[in-house]
């Protein structure tokens, strides 16, 4: 049950930071304020009831920063037109890496 906390934890922070994008420029839009405080919060419960459930703070975090980090990166690039060039894609499957060895590596009770 900790890791669809977790989950939904991801979900919310990646919706919250990519309106971020609606937030500024040439034309903002007021409501996206709404959605990133929303889905910030939400975002930050979510994490609480991860830990409340078992999951060690540096995986759940290791977790939720990577695949936030990649999340946005691939929405910037499909819904904003962001360039990604073969450094940053590079980045991201070693960000992905990580994030699989720390899991692989943690400790889990039997």
């Amino acid at each position: 049950m900790g890791y669809l906390f977790l989950a939904l934890a991801i979900v919310g922070e990646v919706i919250a930071t990519s309106f971020l994008k609606l937030t500024s420029g040439e034309k903002t839009y007021w409501w996206a304020y709404v959605v990133v405080g929303v889905g910030y919060v939400f975002a930050f419960v979510m994490l609480s009831l991860t830990l409340q459930k078992g999951v060690p703070l540096g995986i759940a975090y290791a977790i939720w920063a990577g695949v936030g980090v990649v999340a946005v990166a691939v929405i910037s690039w499909l819904v904003f037109h962001e360039t990604l060039t073969w450094q940053q894609i590079l980045g991201m499957v070693l960000v992905a890496g990580g994030v699989v060895l720390l899991e692989a590596g943690g400790k889990h009770p039997s």
